[in-house]
């Protein structure tokens, strides 16, 4: 092993030591189906809605990242992936290993999930399967509800082919003129405004899809149906807009908005595997999809409809039913079901807050309504990347404007796929007083930020939020996220400087606790790892140990296996993609990859540093992306309180414990790891952390 740093520095580092994102984003969602797989430990229920999260994942995948490597393709691009890879053999073996996947979840849905819900109760039925009277019901639903808002759309000379919107479901029906003997093709789209699934009894549900085919006679009245068939096309999505300047960033999106609905490029067709050849032919024709792109499915296509099923069956065929606590720091004495006064909470001492296990509405949430109804407070700042309807934070900063604060909001236009509602809620918010901005020129704004200014006996304070996850209260309750809450003038000095950076242009860009993409992450983090590796040279404690969503940025990996080359231990907890290769002797012998998936999402990033006993340690919104680390405003703020790193590093020692059940990456390959050697369960961390909150320990 080298023992030089400088000797490590030199060291040649393989041409294919990374592996390709796309590749490894079709690992990440196969961990997502081994979920809907894992009759031990997920409930039947939660089993269906990994299947709808599957789904829901790979249109995302199709409608952003496959568009963009069609559109590569199209134009002649011939860079290789970060994988090494071109981009037609990359297009290929995408499309080859997402076949493999999509019927594998068509085959647990079928064979495993379905069975076990009719055995369990819970009814997904075909028409045939409905008794008289339910079939009568259906007819009444249909007259009533379905049939005045149908537009079928007929193909002939003077219709010509129709518009196929994104992801929406249809049928495709043949139709005869019985007095002509003409034959043509007609559209129906099934009506995304109703239930996927329609409720016809307790826990008996149809696909809204088979009312329509049972009424068909009645939609085309006249014409005599020959064939019919469900299919759905997935278009390119992603909202590319050109920045002139921040003035007009909101009209861009708009204007990009509208052009989503007409001309964007197929890159996907789904359709019921009983298809017949010349509807087949006709649809791939028309829609310019090659075979490959096709994918035949047992009906009912789209899964995405089994989160319809949510509140079917019973209780034990869900996750055991679950309340956040609000943080001991944060609670009124012994009484911890009332939240106490947050700002003399916090001049008491910093709070880490780790939701959902602790309570965003006792403990974010708190911290912005309080402030809005406080006549101390003076002024508000706060960042929303991606919020929710009704949203309780959005309503607190218009109170906070008509009280007459200074409130300032960064609403992030660019958040992919929330840019209607994000335009919705900046022009709520600033009709009613509030000062919006925008973001800047050429970069999202990612970091959560929050920062109240308030008037009190000794002068003006601060107090601040820096978290890794949206202030989002329903995302909240599903996505496990940290937060630190403070009024440490050093770190309130950053972020207050930081929103002025964002707001008011200035180039400060020098912090003391925080380190901000786009200037800082990077280069920061990659001087903590080469300390690491001085470190372990002379002897000293040295370990590097991270939990991200995902990692590509090859400077981050190259520092990583050079430290791993080292000697350093390298531990990462992953929860998405991977572009590093663990345990390649030579290269990575020293660093271990683990993944978790569970009934939270995964979502806070935190960084660890050795530091010669001394831990270094930050949370924040940035993962080890390009996007992030040069195309984002990313914070990371560094953990000083001793009782928080160490509740840090209980998360992290549980994560890569061998009793934890977890995905282990060895090169390229994942490998589910639930059992010990003699076939005991492991633990899963997210079930141990819900336990010890609820036994009232923290």
């Amino acid at each position: 092993m080298p023992d030089t740093f400088e000797h490590i520095e030199n060291l040649p580092l393989p041409e294919d030591r990374y592996s390709d994102r796309e590749l490894s984003w079709l690992s990440f969602n196969n961990r997502v189906l081994d979920q809907a797989k894992d009759a031990t430990r997920v409930p039947l229920l939660e089993r269906a809605k990994f299947l709808a999260i599957f789904s829901s994942n790979l249109d995302e995948f199709f409608m952003v990242r496959v568009a963009g490597l069609k559109r590569r393709i199209d134009a002649g691009v011939a860079v290789s992936s970060n994988g090494g890879m071109l981009p037609g053999d990359l297009y290929e073996a995408i499309l080859e290993r997402t076949h493999e996947l999509v019927a594998e979840q068509a085959r647990v849905f079928v064979e495993e999930v379905r069975p076990a819900l009719t055995t369990h109760g819970v009814h997904l039925l075909g028409w045939n399967e409905l008794t008289e009277e339910e079939q009568t019901q259906m007819h009444e639903l249909f007259t009533e509800r379905i049939f005045p808002i149908l537009t079928p759309l007929a193909v002939d000379p003077s219709h010509p082919f129709p518009y196929i919107s994104g992801l929406s479901l249809n049928l495709g029906v043949l139709l005869t003129n019985p007095a002509t003997g003409n034959q043509q093709f007609a559209r129906v789209k099934v009506p995304s405004i109703l239930s996927r699934f329609v409720k016809v009894t307790r826990n008996r549900y149809l696909p809204l899809e088979e009312i329509i085919v049972q009424h068909m006679d009645e939609v085309f009245s006249g014409m005599e149906v020959m064939s019919h068939v469900t299919f759905r096309v997935t278009r390119n999505e992603d909202v590319e807009v050109e920045e002139d300047d921040a003035e007009n960033i909101l009209f861009a999106i708009e204007k990009e908005l509208l052009s989503r609905k007409v001309g964007r490029p197929p890159v996907r067709l789904e359709v019921e595997d009983s298809i017949d050849d010349e509807l087949l032919s006709m649809l791939t024709r028309e829609l310019d999809i090659s075979e490959d792109e096709v994918f035949r499915l047992p009906a009912p296509l789209d899964l995405t409809g089994l989160f319809a099923l949510d509140g079917a069956g019973s209780e034990e065929l869900r996750y055991k039913n679950f309340l956040p606590k609000t943080h001991p720091d944060l609670a009124q004495g012994l009484d911890t079901s009332r939240p106490a006064d947050i700002f003399t909470a916090l001049r008491k001492k910093d709070v880490l807050v780790h939701h959902p296990y602790d309570s965003f509405a006792t403990s974010v949430q708190r911290l912005i309504e309080q402030a809005a109804s406080d006549p101390k407070v003076l002024a508000i700042k706060q960042t929303l990347y991606r919020t929710s309807g009704d949203s309780p934070i959005v309503d607190a900063l218009i109170d906070a404007a008509r009280a007459g604060k200074q409130v300032l909001a960064l609403v992030e236009l660019k958040a992919r796929f929330d840019e209607q509602a994000n335009i919705r809620w900046a022009r709520k918010l600033e009709r009613n007083g509030v000062h919006v901005v925008y973001g800047m020129v050429g970069l999202k704004t990612h970091c959560k930020l929050m920062l109240v200014v308030r008037d009190e006996p000794d002068g003006l304070r601060r107090y601040a939020h820096i978290g890794t996850g949206n202030y989002n209260p329903k995302t909240a309750r599903q996505y496990e996220d940290m937060g630190l809450l403070t009024c440490n003038p050093i770190i309130t000095d950053d972020v207050a400087r930081l929103f002025n950076h964002l707001s008011g242009m200035t180039q400060d860009v020098n912090y003391r606790r925080l380190m901000v993409a786009p200037d800082g992450i990077r280069s920061g983090l990659l001087a903590h790892i080469e300390n690491e590796i001085i470190n372990h040279r002379e002897g000293k404690p040295a370990r590097i140990r991270m939990k991200v969503n995902s990692i590509v940025d090859e400077a981050i990996i190259d520092a990583l296996y050079r430290a791993s080359m080292a000697g350093v231990p390298v531990d990462l907890w992953v929860r998405g993609i991977c572009g590093l290769r663990p345990g390649v002797p030579g290269m990575s012998e020293n660093l271990r990859v683990r993944s978790i998936l569970g009934r939270f999402l995964e979502h806070s990033r935190i960084y660890w540093f050795e530091n010669s006993g001394q831990p270094m340690v930050g949370i924040g919104s940035a993962d080890m992306m390009h996007r992030n680390l040069d195309r984002r405003v990313e914070a990371i703020v560094s953990i000083s309180n001793r009782a928080h790193i160490a509740q840090i590093g209980e998360i992290l020692d549980l994560a890569f414990d061998d009793s934890t059940v977890s995905w282990h990456l060895d090169d390229r390959t994942w490998t589910p790891v639930t059992t010990d050697a003699e076939g005991n369960p492991l633990n899963d961390i997210q079930s141990f952390l819900i336990n010890r909150v609820s036994s009232g320990r923290h």
